[in-house]
């Protein structure tokens, strides 16, 4: 069995290379399929899994796609990813298409998962956010502010890492004109603290 996993891994490589480098290693019984350490396919008993995403689900359920099962402690246990099936392979654009959105919906359940681990790891700080959800409603500035309210050391660099939490990506891959936007707002905010507290 291991033979057809390993030659259904290269079949996927061979047709998502598009995705950008596909690497994979031993994961529940099968493989997991990854670019970017994020895992986005599964590869079990020579069958290709890929991830569920919001966009994906509506067709696997159209098509009755099955999900990847596996058994833990005795117990059937059901992943969120569903099954490549012939039909799937001999349409390579739809297959790319399907793999891309597994991709990007792990890329963004991860950004997400960071972001609240970003959130709770802030020191000492009580701004009344604690989920992803309430950080986008607020918005980085607001709760930037939030924060200098009871900690006048929070710099820039907690602005830029919201604002790259609310965008899912880390605060170095944001866009050049949202940082300098960003950093001009942040200069002029706390400009107008140091004016207000020597008056």
């Amino acid at each position: 069995m291991k033979d057809e996993s390993y030659v259904k891994i290269s079949k996927a490589r061979a047709y998502l290379s598009i995705l950008g480098e596909i690497r994979s290693r031993a994961l529940f019984g099968g493989y997991s399929l990854s670019v970017d350490n994020t895992i986005f396919a599964m590869v079990a008993e020579g069958e290709l899994y890929l991830r569920a995403s919001e966009q994906s689900v509506a067709y696997f359920r159209r098509e009755n796609s099955p999900l990847l099962t596996w058994f833990k402690r005795g117990r059937q246990v059901s992943l969120n990813y569903y099954k490549v099936d012939e039909a799937l392979w001999q349409n390579p654009s739809q297959l790319i298409e399907l793999s891309s959105q597994a991709l990007e919906g792990a890329k963004l359940e991860k950004a997400q998962r960071a972001c609240e681990r970003r959130l709770k790891d802030l020191p000492n700080i009580s701004t009344g956010i604690h989920s992803v959800e309430a950080l986008y409603r607020v918005g980085a500035k607001r709760v930037w502010i939030q924060v200098r309210k009871v900690n006048r050391t929070a710099g820039t660099r907690l602005l830029l890492a919201l604002a790259g939490a609310i965008t899912g990506q880390h605060e170095a891959a944001l866009p050049k004109q949202m940082r300098r936007e960003l950093l001009a707002w942040a200069a002029e905010h706390i400009a107008s603290e140091e004016r207000r507290s020597d008056s």
